[in-house]
């Protein structure tokens, strides 16, 4: 059986420290990549969900259009003239618009910060400096 000494037992838990940390250090930067890997393809399914979309309410805006263009030849056929017709389709587009604004400004109105959150870390904050003092 062999002894070792003081300054062999220091070096060796040097050594075992230092491959930790090299370890711990090699961990957290594969888990970095990892997340950054995940995130580009998140962020790619992101993209191409967010162009349909785009494509979709382009879409959908071009069919408003078609749309009001029959229904102010659909309100002419029940005797209107024309002109007057095309008037009565904006006018009752742009109340609808006007509702669907106001409706958004009351929901807007109603959304408030993250109290908590902000509440917790003033507490946290408050501990840290308590606490280094």
């Amino acid at each position: 059986m062999t002894t070792r000494s003081a300054a062999d037992a220091d070096v060796s838990t040097g050594r075992l420290i230092a491959e930790i940390k090299e370890d711990v250090s090699g961990l957290v930067h594969d888990e970095i990549e990892l997340a950054k890997a995940e995130v580009k393809a998140s962020a790619k399914a992101a993209g191409l969900g967010g162009a349909l979309i785009v494509v979709a309410a382009l879409l959908g805006l071009l069919a408003l259009v078609m749309l009001s263009i029959a229904l102010a030849y659909g309100v002419h056929a029940l005797g209107l003239g024309l002109g007057w017709s095309f008037l009565i389709v904006a006018g009752a587009q742009l109340l609808l618009a006007a509702a669907l604004v106001l409706g958004a400004k009351n929901r807007f109105g109603a959304v408030e910060g993250p109290t908590r959150a902000q509440e917790a870390a003033r507490h946290a904050v408050d501990a840290l400096r308590s606490g280094s003092s």
